[in-house]
């Protein structure tokens, strides 16, 4: 099935946006990213190179570019491994290099560069106020002394003028004159590193983290489980922002842990840090003021009473004492009243047509079809209930499959994740493999399932990027 997939996801390719993320001067690329000195083989920076319209790919590096002949045997290489096997000997990230070079020179993307473009490649010795140390000159030279210059800027951060933690006011952030005065703290090594490099924020920095994100960063749909390679914790990747779990009941309670990706550091690294969630679904916590409230989702109800709260038999032995601040995380839900048959839900059978709805905030929506008793209300008990008691709540839209889920029709090939409550066209199996998925947690539904969701935007490889 794998191979049939892939050869014919293509089909479902359809045009994507580049989605955007917001430009944050004071963390431009994480630590672990411009480290990452095996994030590309030699073929995958060649195919990088190919993939552009730049005349990159056919440069031919020499000694009069730098090119220590002697020393390595070799009288010409080429661009890409000249890239890789600096990267490798100087341990910086080739992906880094390769945006670098773009961003001082358009290598990459300019069919006809002068010589002096390739001459100073990285910028490396050749301020923007003038003056090139002709010492510098080289294609190869450039790339060495740029990626020694940027290990040196990681290991030794105090020798240079911008450092993690400290705070600068950029008089000239334009790189032009300008009135416009702007503050600076850089987070972390990487980002001082580049304002050592280019000391403005915006030409230079900004066109650097452009490019970064266009060619490399890549994006997850809203409702990804994520979990770096090595670690323990699990991430919930919700509205551009990766939200931590901070118990394993948070997380077992709301999701299947058979949809967790693995992801690398890097690829985590580039979302913000959103909202913690940290307690089991349908916790009962206690506020400082003794309120006491039912979580539901990432909502919480006001239980009004403590009758309500012995009516509706619940246990105190159940409340956990929790700060404001936990509190704050989750947004007011409606109160709890003693009209609230089922306050966690409940799944009821209509006697008369043998039909199940999830019944909860006295509305009742229904389960088209039986997939859902086996996923979304796995070992959850149906309750018979009478035509009087359904009679009482609002019929409401039908339930849908949460976030995350990755579906395909019994009458199509096309496989979709579905996010933010709509199902997206993942359209090909190189994007499939790409995002970390598994082709055995691949869910197939009758079409009436899929016809429950919208269509968002389909997964490209485009729209995987940061723009």
């Amino acid at each position: 099935m794998k191979k049939v997939l892939i050869a014919l996801f293509f089909v479902f390719f359809l045009a994507q946006p580049v989605l955007a993320s917001e430009f944050n001067p004071n963390y431009i690329i994480s630590d672990s990213e411009i480290l990452d000195s095996d994030s590309m083989t030699l073929s995958e920076i060649q195919n990088f190179i190919n993939s552009k319209e730049g005349a990159l790919k056919n440069y031919l590096v020499t000694e009069k570019d730098g090119l220590p002949v002697d020393e390595i045997g070799k009288t010409t290489m080429t661009a890409a491994e000249v890239i890789y096997e600096r990267a490798t000997t100087n341990k910086v990230n080739p992906k880094f290099l390769l945006t670098l070079i773009q961003k001082e020179q358009s290598l990459l993307t300019d069919t006809n560069p002068t010589q002096r473009q390739y001459d100073w490649a990285a910028g490396y010795g050749c301020p923007d106020s003038g003056g090139c140390n002709d010492r510098w000159q080289g294609f190869w030279k450039q790339i060495n002394s740029a990626s020694l210059q940027f290990r040196s800027y990681m290991d030794e951060p105090n020798m240079y003028k911008y450092n993690a933690g400290e705070t600068y006011i950029f008089t000239n952030p334009y790189g032009t004159i300008s009135t416009e005065d702007i503050t600076v703290t850089p987070y972390n090594r990487a980002t001082a590193a580049l304002y050592n490099y280019t000391p403005h924020v915006y030409n230079g920095n900004y066109n650097f983290w452009k490019l970064w994100n266009r060619f490399f960063s890549r994006l997850f749909p809203d409702g990804t489980l994520v979990q770096v390679e090595g670690e323990a914790g699990v991430w919930l990747i919700q509205n551009g922002e990766k939200r931590p779990f901070l118990s394993y009941g948070a997380l077992t309670t709301r999701y299947n842990t058979k949809s967790i990706i693995n992801v690398k550091k890097a690829d985590l690294d580039g979302y913000p840090k959103g909202a913690p969630i940290k307690f089991a679904q349908y916790s009962l916590l206690q506020s400082p003021l003794g309120v006491i409230y039912l979580l539901v989702d990432d909502t919480k109800r006001r239980i009004l009473n403590p009758e309500v709260f012995r009516q509706l038999g619940f246990n105190p032995e159940e409340v956990e004492h929790v700060s404001s601040v936990d509190l704050s995380y989750y947004q007011d839900g409606l109160p709890i009243s003693e009209t609230d048959a089922y306050p966690t839900g409940a799944l009821l059978r209509d006697p008369e047509t043998g039909g199940v709805y999830f019944v909860i905030n006295n509305k009742k929506a229904p389960l088209i079809d039986p997939i859902f008793l086996t996923t979304k209300f796995k070992n959850q008990a149906v309750i018979k209930s009478s035509a009087a008691e359904l009679e009482k709540f609002e019929k409401i839209e039908p339930v849908k499959l949460d976030d995350g889920y990755l579906l395909k029709s019994n009458l199509s090939l096309a496989v979709y994740v579905i996010s933010n409550g709509k199902k997206r066209t993942i359209t090909s199996g190189k994007i499939f493999e790409s995002l970390g998925y598994k082709w055995e947690n691949i869910m197939e539904v009758h079409p009436r399932v899929l016809a429950l969701y919208d269509n968002d935007e389909p997964l490209t490889e485009e729209s995987l990027l940061r723009e």
